[in-house]
């Protein structure tokens, strides 16, 4: 098996940055996940609640970030003296704010109060004790620093998909960090940790798939296939630690470096046991 995509979100929810290498860190992949829009009260906001995010490109610049949405553009810098409480599903941050104009502009391209955040190197975040073993650090991804998916799952679930009449989706709309080929669909589930350019991923916890996988990646429009329907048919969870419909897993890194496309992905240990999933009725 080999990786074959590599992507980093600078700006969580904005659109992919896809990469022929990244530097992996045991917080994730190098510029995954940094920056953040928020409520004025500091939530965290996704596609989820703005679907226009998906039509930002954020690009990384010294000491801050380049923004990119339509015909707007704005280069947005952040004094680590200006900081804000900010929260992350249970997790409380306090990150570094960008200035009023920066944040004035912004709230003038979503139609709302918004503000710019970035998780510099005074910020911390740790989370996943209960999965990982200990707690892992992480920048503002929803739960954990890697999301590793594969190819034979996706072509599965696209099988599916076209069994119900909808269109196939691409890999883009489950915003993976680190994709593998390998032709079984499914594997991933007996993977316990693999490993990758000599560092070992620990694959330990399923990933739960919300609705941002029914809207596109470049639009933010609910749109083509529905995934969580093709899902639903054999991926719906049975263990009610993680509800829902599940694709990829969340991992953490036990050690750092450089991972290339085209680089060898080895199963290092197995699980004995599929994750539980509950069988659809006919009719």
């Amino acid at each position: 098996m080999k990786v074959t995509g590599l992507n980093i979100h600078p700006l969580k929810s904005g659109r992919a940055v896809p990469q022929t290498a990244v530097t992996v860190n045991l917080d994730g992949l190098a510029g995954d996940r940094r920056f953040m829009v928020v409520e004025p009260d500091g939530q965290f906001i996704t596609q989820r609640e703005l679907q226009a995010l998906a039509q930002v490109e954020a690009t990384h610049i010294d000491g801050g970030l380049h923004l990119k949405m339509n015909d707007n553009e704005i280069s947005v810098r952040f004094d680590p003296e200006s900081r804000v409480d900010v929260r992350v599903w249970s997790s409380d941050v306090n990150a570094a704010l960008a200035d009023d104009d920066a944040n004035e502009t912004l709230s003038a391209w979503f139609g709302r109060p918004v503000k710019l955040v970035h998780m510099d190197e005074e910020a911390e975040r740790f989370v996943g004790a209960e999965w990982a073993g200990t707690a892992a650090p992480v920048g503002f991804a929803d739960g954990f620093p890697v999301l590793i998916t594969t190819t034979g799952s996706l072509a599965d679930l696209n099988r599916t998909l076209v069994e119900k009449g909808q269109e196939p989706v691409g890999m883009e709309r489950f915003r993976t960090n680190i994709l593998v080929d390998c032709d079984e669909p499914w594997a991933e589930d007996l993977w316990e940790s693999l490993e990758i350019a000599g560092i070992a991923f620990d694959l330990v916890k399923p990933c739960a798939r919300c609705i941002m996988t029914t809207q596109d990646q470049t639009t933010g429009e609910r749109i083509g296939g529905n995934p969580i329907q093709g899902l639903a048919e054999k991926r719906m969870s049975a263990d009610r630690r993680v509800p829902g419909v599940l694709f990829g897993w969340n991992a953490v890194p036990r050690g750092e470096g450089i991972v290339r496309i085209a680089d060898e992905a080895r199963v290092v240990s197995r699980r004995t046991e599929r994750w539980p999933m509950k069988i659809r009725s006919a009719g």
